[in-house]
């Protein structure tokens, strides 16, 4: 080798030497856009703008919300997938899009494990099951028996097919034993305002998708779908305080970048979200829209990969029997 050679060879090593630290530095240069792959005013979306709000805060750089609807989020979880991976583009997802969405859609063109790098858990909400007003039953052990005794007469509303609302449908259904009518609509917003109407039986829904009109006495809270009651609602009583502990569904939302995201970049992202986490307002109006606090042991790239892992372990087995009895 030359000593030309040699040169160039030590300048490229000093380069990988100390390229992670200087992109860590200079990241971001420019605009970020986070995609949310669900409806404008949907949780996802709710909860996605409060993260944006704190990356652009913490990172002095704008972050564009981009809305990317359909397929249970899929298809936006696809284009997060397939982006370049320079943290330039990152994806709000959750526990669908990131962990079961191939218990619905076997050719997903992603995987959820292999194609993201996980920056960090943002917020909780448990699911609930609402029922129509005048519904007759007023606990979850009512339900049970009503809906096995008339299954065949109840409609049941959900966001689409790998939705966090379809999910929390098939897990309780599969837990009574029971096979309802699934209707679709295009997001929660519509199933809620079918509901009002009289059209639809029952939904699951995270919190934030039903609380203001559960407060308002419109729709009925009969379950929350956890170990705990939510401190929104804390008159409607658990799952498992009720004997359905198999009826456990809470929706995590969590912010990914593609795979081969530099490390630097996702270190500096989630140490960003992990101290806005911890700002009074950002806590104050979480807390408001229903959301379980992340504890700090909780957050992080690692914490939100197991999480991944070990929901998809734990429900897509389920999943994959109920979608099958539902669809024979």
């Amino acid at each position: 080798m030359t000593r030309y050679g040699v040169a160039t060879a030590f300048l490229l090593m000093a380069c990988e030497l100390s390229g992670a630290p200087t992109l860590a530095q200079d990241y971001p240069a420019r605009t970020i856009t986070m995609i949310v792959p669900f409806a404008v005013g949907g949780p996802a979306d709710i909860t996605g703008r409060i993260v944006a709000d704190i990356f652009s805060r913490r990172l002095g750089r704008a972050v564009v919300v981009e809305n990317i609807n359909g397929a249970g989020g899929t298809i936006g979880a696809l284009r997060a997938a397939r982006a370049t991976a320079d943290g330039y583009t990152i994806l709000f997802g959750h526990m669908s899009t990131n962990a079961l969405a191939p218990a619905f859609y076997p050719s997903l063109g992603y995987d959820p494990q292999k194609d993201f790098e996980p920056i960090g858990l943002a917020a909780e909400y448990s699911e609930l099951l609402v029922v129509r007003k005048d519904f007759p039953a007023r606990n979850l052990g009512e339900f049970v028996t009503y809906a096995k005794a008339n299954a065949n007469k109840l409609n049941v509303g959900h966001a689409g097919v790998g939705s966090i609302s379809y999910i929390g449908c098939l897990l309780l259904n599969a837990a009574i034993g029971i096979k309802p009518t699934l209707v679709p609509f295009t997001g929660t917003a519509p199933v809620l305002n079918a509901m009002l109407g009289g059209e639809i039986d029952y939904e699951c829904d995270p919190v934030l998708g039903t609380l203001s009109q559960v407060q308002a006495g419109a729709v009925r809270a009969l379950a929350v779908a956890a170990k705990k009651r939510s401190p929104m609602l804390p008159d409607v009583p658990t799952s498992y305080e009720q004997g359905l502990p198999e009826f456990d569904c809470a929706v995590m939302y969590g912010v990914f970048a593609p795979a081969g995201t530099p490390k630097p970049i996702v270190e500096k992202l989630a140490a960003a979200l992990d101290e806005g986490l911890d700002e009074e307002p950002v806590r104050k109006r979480l807390a408001e829209l229903g959301a379980d606090m992340i504890e700090p042991n909780r957050r992080g790239p690692k914490p939100l990969a197991d999480l991944v892992k070990s929901e998809a372990a734990r429900l897509i087995p389920i999943l994959d029997a109920a979608t099958r009895s539902a669809n024979p």
